[in-house]
C-alpha cells in the first residue's frame, strides 16, 4: 500500500507531481493500492480550494487512486493517540514562545553550537508549570527522540544511520492542539498498513524520527526511498505558493499530459525521457533505484520540445480528432514544424483560415502595393522566392525588412512555418486581401 499526500495548502508543481508519479508506478509494478491523503490538519492555510484543483490535476495528469480521504476527519484518532504518548512520557509539554525560543536560536549559532531545541521544559517544576497555564499559556508538544542509533535500508540510498540525530524534538502538537505532520503521518501509516513511502529526501532526518515514532506507537516502520529534490533550471526551490510550474498553469499553456508524465517519471533515472512511452512501458522499466541521488532541475523548453515532438509523431487523423477543427492534410504538413502546443495548432489554424490579428502598417502601403502587382496568378512553393525577385526590382527592398514586413502583413506574425508554403494554402485572392 503507497500514499501520496499533499497538503492542499496550494497548487500542486511538477515537483509534487513527479513523486505522486513515482508512487503511482511503484504501485503499479508491484501491484499495491494507492490511495491520496489531504494533510489539512492546517485549517488556516488549507483551502478546499486548492483541494479540487488538486484532484483536478492529478486526474489531468494520469494518476489514479483507489480512494482518499482527510486528515482533519481524524482528528478524534490522532487526539487519542496522543493523549496515550502524554500519559507515558514519550511526549512532553514545552511552553516557550516563538520568539523565546528564536532567541535561543540566535544564541546558539552566535556561540558555534546547532540551533537545537535544549529541552528546558522537561526541567520545568510543577510550580513554574501551574504559572504557565495561570497565565493562560497554553503548551505545544514534543516526541523526545531517544539516544540510541536510528538505521535504515533505504531503496535509493542503501544503508542510512544515524548515531545521534542532529535535530531537535520534533513539535507534534501545536499550542492550539491540532497535531502535525510527523505525528499524524505516522498513525495514518500505520493504520492504513502502508509497505512503502516514496518521498523527497528532504525528508531523511524527519523519516529518523519517525522511525523512532513507529516504534513508540508500537509497530514497524514502511520501507522508504529518497528521491533527490526538483529544482527549477536555475536551480531554485519549487513553490506551491507561488505557483512555480504549476500543473494548472503547464496544463494551461498546452502541454499534453502524457508528455508531462513522460518527462517527470523518467528525470533523473537512466531513462531518456525524449520517448514518450505508454504507461504500460514505463511501469515495465520502472525500478527506483535507477535514479540519481544528485539533485535534478526541470527545465521548461525541454518539455515544450518534448511536447512539440509528440505532437508533430502524431498522425494527421489523431490531430483532425483531438482538436475537432475542420484542418486539411496539407495545412497539417504545413504547420507542424512550428507547434510547441495543443493552443498552437488552433493559432494557426486561425491564421491560415482568414482570422489572424490584423498588422496595421501604413508606413509600407505602397510596398504593399506593389506586392499585390507583383503577384503571379498561380501561387506554388516556388513563387515566394520569385515574388521577393520582382517586389526588390521595383522598390529596392530586400533582406529581412522585405521578408519580415510581408511575414507580418500576411500572418500577424514575425516567426512560423516557411512562407513559401504559407503562401501556396492561402491563394493570390487571399494574399491580396491581407495585403490591401
Amino acid at each position: 500500500m503507497l500514499r501520496f499526500a499533499p497538503s492542499p495548502t496550494g497548487y500542486l508543481h511538477v515537483g509534487n507531481a513527479r513523486i505522486a508519479i513515482l508512487n503511482y508506478l511503484f504501485a503499479k509494478k508491484n501491484n499495491l493500492e494507492y490511495f491520496l491523503r489531504f494533510d489539512d490538519t492546517d485549517t488556516i492555510r488549507s483551502k478546499k480550494l486548492y483541494e479540487e484543483q488538486i484532484k483536478i490535476d492529478l486526474d489531468w495528469l494520469g494518476v489514479r487512486f483507489k480512494s482518499s480521504f482527510n486528515q482533519l476527519d481524524r482528528l478524534d484518532i490522532y487526539n487519542g493517540i496522543a493523549d496515550d504518548l502524554k500519559k507515558k512520557g514519550f511526549i512532553y509539554p514545552c511552553y516557550e514562545k516563538a520568539e523565546e525560543l528564536e532567541i535561543k536560536r540566535k544564541l546558539q549559532l552566535k556561540s558555534g553550537k546547532p540551533p537545537l531545541y535544549d529541552r528546558a521544559s522537561l526541567k520545568l517544576t510543577s510550580k513554574e508549570i501551574n504559572e504557565y497555564n495561570k497565565q493562560g499559556r497554553k503548551p505545544h508538544w514534543r516526541f523526545k527522540l531517544g539516544s540510541s542509533p536510528v538505521k535504515w535500508k533505504d531503496l535509493l540510498h542503501g544503508d542510512i544511520s544515524f548515531e545521534n540525530l542532529p535535530i531537535s524534538d520534533p513539535v507534534v502538537i501545536r499550542s492550539d492542539g491540532t497535531p502535525l505532520f510527523t505525528l499524524t503521518s505516522v498513525i495514518d501509516d500505520l493504520d492504513f498498513k502502508i509497505s512503502h513511502v516514496i518521498r523527497g529526501d528532504d525528508h531523511i532526518t524527519n523519516t529518523a524520527a519517525q522511525i523512532q515514532l513507529f516504534n513508540t506507537i508500537g509497530d514497524k516502520a514502511p520501507k522508504f526511498a529518497h528521491v533527490p529534490l526538483m529544482k527549477s533550471i536555475s536551480g531554485e526551490q519549487l513553490s506551491k505558493r507561488d505557483k512555480s510550474f504549476s500543473l494548472s498553469d503547464i496544463k494551461n499553456n498546452g502541454i499534453q499530459s502524457k508528455v508531462l508524465f513522460n518527462m517527470l517519471s523518467k528525470l533523473g533515472s537512466k531513462h531518456n525521457y525524449d520517448t514518450i512511452d505508454s504507461l504500460l512501458t514505463l511501469q515495465e522499466n520502472f525500478e527506483i533505484n535507477n535514479f540519481s541521488k544528485n539533485t535534478i532541475n526541470f527545465n521548461f523548453s525541454d518539455l515544450e520540445r518534448m511536447n512539440s515532438k509528440f505532437l508533430c509523431n502524431l498522425s494527421f487523423n489523431e490531430i483532425k480528432n483531438m482538436t475537432h477543427l475542420d484542418i486539411s492534410k496539407n495545412q497539417w504538413s504545413v504547420i507542424k514544424p512550428n507547434i510547441k502546443t495543443f493552443e498552437d495548432i488552433s493559432v494557426w489554424f486561425d491564421i491560415i483560415n482568414k482570422s489572424f490579428k490584423k498588422i496595421e502598417d501604413n508606413s509600407n502601403s505602397e510596398l504593399f502595393k506593389i506586392a499585390a502587382e507583383c503577384l503571379p496568378d498561380n501561387i506554388s512553393e516556388e513563387t515566394w522566392k520569385l515574388w521577393c525577385v520582382e517586389i526588390n526590382k521595383k522598390t529596392g527592398i530586400s533582406g529581412k525588412k522585405l521578408f519580415l514586413t510581408l511575414r507580418l502583413k500576411l500572418t500577424g506574425r514575425e516567426s512560423g512555418p516557411e512562407m513559401k508554403k504559407i503562401i501556396n494554402i492561402l491563394g493570390k485572392n487571399e494574399i491580396i486581401r491581407r495585403l490591401t
